[in-house]
């Protein structure tokens, strides 16, 4: 019993003390809870996450720079975070990344394009995605055919991103952005086939940077400059990396599509491709809508009157505030002088241009609901007009044309060489402020047509008699050299010096009248069918006539009135004129380029220009041999749409050449003025020009079309023959009678030779990058030239070469001369027969 008792007392004791023990901790943990509850009391509670979503507060701290805008863009601790509201998830906006600024030898420009798509932001889960909706298949909702265009084109997903927070009101979301631009993103980068040329690897992050990104109402503008690794970069090649300064502008598009208009070969716009699956045509029809601006009239029912109205909206451009004052007048003119275009669709004031505003703090040059005239300080020489339009109807939305600084000496050269010679404004090395100006003016109103939806109408120069361009009254009355500004037809380079008051410039003519009135007039309650009868019926009653006629540029013309450079309807008589022209400016040249106190670097370049101006008087002629005039024609037009030059035009043009460009051009070398600058390679120059002349008539295109021509014309044509007849004759006339051969001829001859060799050995090539649809405007026809008659006929020349050169030998005893004719044997027979 004690021991029991003893153990009871122990386990009581034991007992009390862990109660004792108990009793205090709980103690403790109540009073550490008490603290916490005061500590927490003294700070604000932590709110609780949205699904799984940080707090706005910890994303986007007092600390971030913000700008408003079509989205708010905001900037901390180097990234940049995109807040999107919700209204505008599932809205098109149009991407655009442009080169900003580019290496002084990359050969591009800043302000090129290098990719455009549409963007649709769209919200799933905890992520936002950017899709790219494609408009190159299209069917109208409620067609048989709309569910199966709508299932073959899935928008592709472009990016994604994390949603990191919702917006301050909950009615959007906020992501980072920062990656998007900052890495190599092939849309907002440069192009594979750029990475390719310059053997580019990848991009350097430590030298690559995001700029800017800016929020404007419409649009957004994120610049950013990009170094990448290459292999073969422009410029330094030590440096082993390219740097390019690129801008993407995304610009919301209307929600409801402006009406589109149906685009019509015959009338030149620029224009987007669609096939429509929804037309009931019982097969897919290709489809392309103009790029225009949206004109409405203020007062429908007197513009319906035939009054002249003014827009709703008027289209404004603004002057870059970087653009040297005196210049600003000419920029702001050119603009301006297309408002008696527009009055031919109806509208009065259609179009202007204006001073940048001084107390706007908020206008920039880089928001999308101005258009810019933006002036670079460059040397490069040239300027541009782009623009942005809606994929979906053409309406174009927004175009900022680019002015480089140097552009003034282009036109400077362009105006001595095409009119000095009658024009003493421009005997001089630098021009005067008014005619320069009115250079200026000249450039901007070009520019600004491409803005407008214009591209270059290269036939429209053909349309004036040659000599109507020696009358200062038909040239005052026209208004310009051509019926076009959109043409390359620059300056009066026919006018003689005895033609007073012809008019030297191009300027707005009938044709682009005639265009702006197709493409602006306001047709209301009419459907697009309706509208196109109309568009049809006024372009049938002008058909024929020369004024109207639309040519599509082209770097390798088959319709010799579609050609850059050149003026009148008769290029032999035209480049005759010229020539006769470029004589009397020879002999003058260091006396219109004098400069006190400086070096004949002026004079060499102007001497130049005189060589380059020569050399398209060669192209513009030698367009007719193997040419085909091409008339677009719809079925509700009767007549050929294709026919071959005359036969007669052909052999007059090969007889120009011959006399022109392959016998001795001596009245190019006036010692007195080439031997004020390094004229060592005179020779050269010559052989380069008669080379390329030759060439260019010696084309596997042209060869075949001369073919051709003689398939479907017979004698009426033109023949292969005659052509390789012409040539033999004209550039070894020596042979006949033993004269003697200069250096200029002999090199002419050899590279006759291996012209030939050409046509023996080598395919026809494509360049690369040109897309099919463009390859027959911008290289020809295509032809097998193993299975043609272009083969047999240069082994034939060949052979006829051969025996004259035998039978001439023996007639010359001078070394040089009988060195040359040996060598063209030696050539020629192992053309005939290599070795193996």
């Amino acid at each position: 019993m004690k021991r029991n008792l003893q153990t009871l007392k122990l386990a009581g004791l034991f007992s009390l003390a862990v109660a004792v023990s108990a009793c205090s901790a709980q103690k403790k943990k109540e009073a550490e809870k008490a603290k916490m509850a005061a500590t927490s009391a003294a700070k604000p509670a932590t709110p609780k996450k949205e699904g799984g979503l940080k707090p706005y507060k910890e994303i986007i701290t007092s600390k971030a720079k913000t700008d408003t805008g079509l989205f708010t863009v905001h900037y901390l601790d180097g990234k940049y975070y995109y807040e999107i509201p919700d209204s505008l998830f599932g809205r098109e906006m149009l991407a655009v990344t442009r080169y900003s600024k580019v290496p002084a030898e990359d050969g591009t420009y800043g302000g090129e394009e290098l990719n455009e798509q549409v963007w649709k932001w769209e919200k799933r889960d905890k992520q936002v995605l950017i899709r790219v909706p494609s408009y190159t298949n299209i069917a109208a909702e409620g067609t048989d055919m709309y569910e199966s265009v709508r299932n073959s084109n899935l928008s592709p997903i472009l990016a994604s991103f994390d949603i990191k927070a919702l917006s301050k009101d909950s009615a959007g979301v906020v992501i980072d952005v920062t990656d998007f631009f900052a890495k190599d993103v092939q849309a907002l980068g440069i192009q594979q086939r750029t990475k390719t040329q310059f053997k580019i690897t990848r991009l350097d992050d430590s030298r690559s940077y995001i700029d800017s990104i800016k929020s404007y109402p419409l649009n957004i503008e994120a610049r950013t400059v990009k170094t990448y690794a290459a292999a073969n970069p422009p410029g330094d090649e030590s440096l082993g990396s390219i740097t390019v300064e690129l801008n993407t502008s995304m610009v919301l598009l209307p929600k409801v599509p402006m009406e589109a208009r149906l685009n019509d070969d015959r009338v030149g716009y620029f224009s987007r491709k669609q096939t429509d699956y929804g037309l009931d045509a019982q097969k897919a029809t290709v489809t392309r809508y103009i790029a225009r601006w949206r004109l409405e009239p203020k007062d429908e029912a007197a513009y319906a009157r035939g009054e002249l109205v003014e827009p709703k909206k008027q289209i404004v451009y603004y002057i870059d505030p970087a653009t040297p004052k005196k210049w600003r007048p000419y920029l702001i003119q050119g603009v301006k002088d297309w408002n008696k275009a527009f009055e031919a669709a109806g509208f009065k004031n259609a179009i202007t241009c204006l001073e940048p505003p001084t107390n706007d703090p908020d206008w920039s040059p880089e928001d999308a609901r101005y258009s810019v005239i933006r002036y670079f300080a460059s040397n490069i020489a040239n300027a541009y007009g782009p623009h942005i339009s809606d994929p979906r109807s053409g309406e174009i939305i927004e175009s900022d044309i680019g002015w480089y600084h140097n552009v003034m000496n282009l036109v400077r050269n362009w105006f001595f060489v095409q009119t000095a010679a009658v024009n003493p404004a421009a005997r001089m090395p630098k021009f005067s402020d008014e005619t320069m100006g009115q250079l200026i003016r000249f450039v901007s109103s070009h520019e600004v047509g491409h803005t407008l939806g214009l591209p270059h109408n290269f036939g429209s120069s053909y349309a004036y008699p040659v000599d109507s361009l020696r009358s200062a009254s038909f040239t005052q009355k026209m208004g310009g050299t051509a019926p076009s500004i959109m043409d390359y037809a620059r300056f009066n380079y026919i006018a003689q010096p005895e033609d007073k008051g012809v008019v030297l410039y191009p300027g707005i003519g009938p044709y682009d009248k005639w265009a702006i009135k197709w493409g602006y007039t306001y047709f209301p309650n009419k459907t697009q069918e309706e509208q196109a009868k109309i568009l049809n019926k006024w372009t049938i009653e002008r058909a024929g006539n020369p004024l109207y006629f639309f040519g599509a540029q082209t770097g390798n013309p088959i319709d010799p009135r579609s050609q850059s450079e050149d003026l009148g309807d008769d290029a032999v008589k035209a480049s005759t004129y010229g020539i006769a022209n470029l004589k009397r400016i020879i002999p003058n040249i260091e006396k219109w380029t004098y400069e006190e106190g400086k070096p004949y670097d002026n004079l060499e370049e102007i001497y130049g220009e005189v060589l380059n101006q020569f050399s398209r008087y060669m192209g513009h002629v030698k367009s007719s041999i193997g040419g085909i005039y091409e008339n677009d024609k719809t079925y509700d037009q009767k007549g050929a749409v294709y026919t071959h030059v005359e036969k007669a035009k052909q052999e007059a043009s090969m007889k120009f050449i011959v006399d022109q460009a392959f016998q001795t051009p001596k009245w190019m070398f006036v010692n007195a003025e080439t031997n004020k600058f390094n004229n060592a390679m005179m020779v050269d120059k010559i052989r380069r020009m008669q080379v390329g002349v030759l060439g260019s008539i010696l084309d596997f295109a042209r060869l075949a079309r001369v073919i051709d021509n003689s398939a479907q014309n017979g004698n009426n044509a033109y023949s292969i023959d005659e052509l390789f007849s012409d040539l033999h004759k004209g550039i070894f006339t020596e042979l006949s009678t033993g004269a003697n051969i200069d250096v200029y001829r002999r090199n002419l001859q050899r590279a006759y030779i291996e012209r030939l060799e050409y046509l023996m050995t080598e395919e026809q090539t494509v360049p690369q990058g040109i897309p099919a649809e463009y390859i027959a405007r911008f290289v020809g026809t295509r032809i097998d030239a193993s299975q043609s008659d272009i083969r047999p006929m240069a082994r034939l020349e060949l052979t006829k070469l051969q025996s004259d050169i035998k039978r001439a030998l023996p007639k010359y005893s001078n070394s040089i001369l009988k060195a040359h004719l040996v060598d063209a044997l030696a050539r020629i027979d192992l053309i005939l027969n290599p070795k193996k």
